[in-house]
């Protein structure tokens, strides 16, 4: 161990402390609310779905704890704990080239990783989804799920890999901006390439049927001046009691996506609110702000890795004996979170005010009372808490809390 040793050890804690302090905070919010329906909801939500939304946080935050702990002791685990020196040294032992020995590292790594995940991830879908009435997964379909993600990212991860650990070994000192640009590059091809072969292999689209919904769609779609690819209706309801909406794609691979619990639980003019939110993200260039930030934070994620791989404290005080291009890399990953997370608040800002603004396009192209109507039936449909800690929502929520929402968009509608 070395100085950074002590440091790292230091922010892992002091991040893990603090995320369970946050945990415990939202938990007493929660259930010091419990009792009754916060006055906005009290005349559309009744008590006992607010408590079930109530119960229902509490025991995903529980799970929570106990994820984080175990994430925690694994980090270590994996870093002064020797595991990823253990596992590196397993693949040097081969002799094969620095190349097929980093690619193999990486890869090994994600798998038992998943592995490791696999039991929190089973018990929040088949004890607590189920208990909550959420869940409509089978096991079979669960394992199913799970293999053909990982063979996905193995088809797309193990070339990615390739590419960048032979930049960082041939490309010279500014490696880490060749990367950056083959890692934007794959950024793209991703937003082009998932609704159009990734995401049909998990789920059947079908093309919206109801004529009438249809065209109050392409009307609004035609006064904001929007086009998509179409509108597809997704089989949500195969994995989970949750609904939702969305955009994806890039250019003219644009869809729009609705799940069928989402268009059997809302009207219409609901529907059409919704949709008005997600083409205000659009039209306010969202989508454009968060790639530039992505890149942005990449390209200095990257810069900065371009530095510590030079550094032998860097190896030495997590734990690894023979520095490479590939345990640097695995490190960066696996240690950033813990450096980054004092930042939430942050993009958590940033996000919301996105979220108002698109907000404000809906009530400006939609109805803002079907729009609020819609929010609040997803919040009790999908038991989202109407009362959470005001600091846990800080670090962890991307949209406004409910009452500060539905109040924002009152104001938009008077």
């Amino acid at each position: 161990m070395n100085t950074f040793s002590v440091v790292f050890i230091f922010m892992a804690t002091l991040t893990l402390g603090l995320q369970l302090w946050l945990g415990m905070r939202q938990n007493g919010c929660v259930a010091g609310h419990r009792g009754a329906v916060p006055a906005p909801f009290d005349s559309k939500i009744s008590l006992n779905a607010h408590q079930k939304a109530a119960d229902y946080t509490i025991t995903n935050i529980n799970l929570e704890i106990v994820d984080l702990i175990v994430a925690t002791l694994l980090l270590f685990g994996w870093t002064i704990g020797g595991g990823l020196n253990l596992l590196d040294n397993a693949w040097l032992a081969l002799e094969l080239s620095p190349l097929t020995t980093g690619v193999a590292v990486l890869m090994s790594a994600f798998v038992i990783g998943s592995l490791l995940d696999l039991p929190i991830s089973a018990y929040k879908t088949f004890v607590i989804e189920e208990r909550f009435g959420f869940n409509k997964i089978t096991p079979k379909l669960f394992i199913t799920d799970t293999l053909k993600t990982t063979a996905i990212t193995m088809a797309l991860g193990i070339p990615l890999a390739w590419i960048v650990l032979w930049l960082m070994q041939q490309s010279g000192s500014l490696w880490w901006l060749y990367v950056w640009l083959v890692w934007m590059g794959f950024i793209f091809f991703m937003m082009w390439a998932y609704p159009a072969f990734i995401s049909p292999i998990f789920n059947k689209f079908k093309p919206l049927e109801d004529q009438a919904l249809k065209q109050r769609i392409e009307a609004l779609m035609l006064k904001t001046g929007f086009s998509s690819n179409g509108i597809f209706v997704m089989d949500g309801s195969r994995r989970s009691g949750h609904g939702n909406a969305y955009f994806t794609g890039l250019g003219t691979n644009k869809r729009i996506v609705f799940y069928d619990t989402l268009i059997e639980s809302l009207s219409p003019e609901e529907i059409e609110a919704v949709l008005a939110h997600e083409l205000g993200h659009f039209k306010h260039g969202h989508i454009k702000k968060r790639l530039v930030s992505t890149a942005a934070m990449s390209l200095a994620g990257l810069a900065l890795l371009g530095w510590l791989i030079n550094q032998p404290w860097f190896f030495q005080g997590l734990g690894i004996e023979t520095p490479s291009t590939h345990t640097a890399l695995m490190l960066f990953m696996l240690v950033l979170p813990v450096f980054t997370f004092f930042i939430g608040p942050i993009m958590s800002r940033v996000s919301r005010k996105h979220e108002f603004e698109a907000d404000d396009f809906a009530a400006e192209h939609a109805d803002a009372d079907a729009l609020i109507s819609a929010l609040v039936k997803m919040y009790e449909e999908n038991a989202a808490t109407l009362t959470p800690d005001n600091l846990y929502s800080a670090f962890h929520d991307s949209h406004p809390p409910a009452p500060i929402r539905i109040a924002h968009l009152s104001r938009e509608r008077n």
